[in-house]
């Protein structure tokens, strides 16, 4: 089975979307899934455009990824000046990817009109960048821009700036359809013409402005193209790149090509939702393969038949993407999901302990008053545990309160918090000052629990996002918490839910804390 390499950009070219803004820890974590996930190179950004790429480069190296290569983005080098003297080509380099992908101009239009230079010099820059490149880096890629408006245009022209690439040792000639508005049968087509040309690795980059970027990305892979860049969900500017999460399961499922294994791809639907979750935005249940809704049924012919025979009105089965068959009405899947993650957390569970379905039923009434638990892992393992008698109440808080106050316009208001903890017969009553309410209730919960537990003092409190639950109620909605702790060695993320928003905090606050002194106790 041949390999299709794949290249996720959601963190450089998904970021260009409206709405979406990820920190540079977001980041962090995301490309920690995106390894996991099986994903072959990972673009972090472009390290000359702004500090937060910086930052993430310097960053990531810090970090053991399994086997994902990090790039970073850049163009060819200005006019007028060498590779050596360019400051974004230094850049590049000074960032120490795994991987530099260059893009550089392929339509004669732009050429002309956005670099204004000749089209022989335009050749020049793109052949010597690679080539300086080539020489300070084991692995670069072309991302030939504007390709196949390019070889609509000029095919002549087009072809001569993959050859200036291929002239260079480029690893990998990326074809883009920058602007999305190209046709399945037009890439097929200019894809094959390419081939009989071009001797280097073909990769795909397309854009959906035409609703086809998972189209002629599948074309793509079906014409022999080796590389395929995407974002994952779409993310991206204007209407988004190609899906990922659609190509995936089309390259493995529908064209029998390797990608990623068979057990990576059964968290795709878990990546896809942490994603949306940590963009901040609620997730498309209507997506492909990974929505909510990609596989629910409701009611006559289609209920009956999908009980028999699932196949009858389902393209795969949903367990291969981590989904699952949902019938409308009366809910009968879970069951898998619940096992799978009791298996993650090392929890002994049967399927027909009927301790199952109570946790099932739990979820469903939680996720109605607006949990959600992509990204909250550790919110998730404590609540099988109580349900399955197995946890421990290291400590017990009787009561808090948090107090803000400003006394003058001009001043900032302060936060002060105030709790009392039971930790076997002793009873810690303690205040604690905070930028901010949540953080003051943060540092008056570790200042009564480090006493007793002195370990709690390696925790991070590292990302806190609240969202605002749609219920039509305006400041008297309900608000999701999820927050990210962490130790020296690991990461974990919890979730409150409350129509207050500190309550909603202390949630989170007190299952990351649980959660810490749980998994200290099993070490």
């Amino acid at each position: 089975m041949s390999l299709v390499k794949l290249y996720d950009t959601t963190l450089r070219d998904g970021t260009q979307a409206e709405d979406i803004s990820f920190l540079v820890e977001d980041k962090i974590r995301i490309a920690h899934k995106l390894d996991e996930l099986g994903v072959h190179y990972i673009e972090g950004g472009w390290p000359g455009s702004n500090p937060k790429d910086v930052a993430f480069f310097k960053d990531i190296k810090k970090e053991k990824l399994h086997q994902a290569k990090i790039a970073a983005f850049g163009s060819t080098r200005r006019a007028k000046t060498t590779p050596a003297n360019d400051h974004n080509i230094k850049t590049l380099i000074a960032a120490e990817p795994d991987v530099i992908t260059i893009f550089g101009k392929t339509w004669d239009f732009h050429v002309r009109e956005a670099l204004r230079i000749s089209l022989e010099e335009n050749l020049e820059l793109i052949n010597d960048s690679l080539v300086f490149l080539k020489q300070n880096v084991a692995e670069v890629f072309y991302d030939a821009e504007h390709f196949f408006d390019g070889y609509k245009a000029n095919p002549e022209y087009a072809i001569k700036t993959l050859k200036a690439a291929e002239d260079a040792g480029v690893d990998c000639i990326i074809l883009c359809d920058t602007n999305g508005g190209s046709m399945p049968y037009e890439v097929a087509d200019i894809i094959a013409k390419v081939r009989k040309q071009i001797k280097t690795p073909l990769g795909i980059h397309t854009h959906n402005d035409g609703e086809c970027a998972v189209a002629n990305s599948i074309v793509a892979v079906d014409q022999g193209i080796v590389q395929v860049q995407g974002t994952i969900n779409g993310f991206g500017e204007r209407c988004g790149n190609a899906n990922l999460c659609s190509i995936i399961p089309a390259i493995k499922l529908k064209l029998k090509k390797d990608c990623i294994s068979d057990e990576q791809l059964r968290h795709l639907r878990e990546v896809s939702n942490y994603i949306f979750e940590l963009a901040n935005l609620s997730p498309d249940k209507h997506l492909a393969y990974v929505g909510k809704s990609a596989f629910a049924h409701k009611g006559g012919v289609h209920v009956s038949a999908i009980q028999r025979h699932p196949e009858t009105y389902e393209h795969i089965r949903p367990e291969l993407v981590g989904n699952s068959t949902r019938v409308l009405v009366s809910d009968l899947s879970g069951k898998s999901n619940i096992l799978a993650k009791a298996e993650e957390f090392q929890i002994n569970l049967d399927s027909k302990d009927p301790v199952t379905q109570e946790i099932l039923e739990e979820i469903k009434e939680m996720e109605n008053r607006g949990f959600q638990f992509e990204g909250a892992e550790a919110s998730f393992e404590l609540m099988m545990k109580k349900a399955l008698g197995t946890h421990k109440k290291f400590f017990q808080v009787m009561g808090f309160r948090v107090i803000d106050e400003k006394r003058t316009d001009d001043q900032k208001p302060t936060s002060e918090a105030t709790v009392m903890i039971k930790v076997g017969g002793k009873i810690e009553h303690t205040a604690a000052e905070g930028h901010g309410p949540v953080n003051a209730l943060d540092n008056a919960l570790r200042k009564a629990l480090e006493k007793f537990y002195p370990k709690l003092k390696e925790v991070k409190l590292h990302d806190y996002k609240v969202r605002v639950l749609p219920a039509g109620q305006g400041t008297a909605s309900s608000i999701r918490v999820l927050i990210e702790l962490g130790d020296k060695t690991s990461r974990w993320g919890t979730v409150g839910v409350s129509d207050n928003i500190i309550d909603a905090s202390y949630q989170a606050l007190i299952d990351g804390i649980d959660f810490k002194l749980h998994h200290e106790e099993s070490v």
